[in-house]
């Protein structure tokens, strides 16, 4: 089975997040691998969080 080429989020949703948790800097210095676990997942909660808000919004 292949691989996606595509993430699911954009580049510019991804480093709002990032902002948002405060590893921006450390992003841009480093990249995304240097970004923890948890904080990974931190990010996809966001991520999530923010998706049920614009569904709740949008009904």
């Amino acid at each position: 089975m292949g691989r996606r080429r595509g993430g699911l989020m954009s580049d510019r949703l991804k480093y709002e997040l990032a902002e948002e948790l405060g590893v921006a800097d450390l992003v841009r210095r480093e990249g995304w691998g240097s970004v923890s676990s948890r904080n990974c997942g931190n990010l996809v909660r966001l991520a999530i969080e923010r998706a049920e808000r614009a569904m709740m919004q949008g009904q």
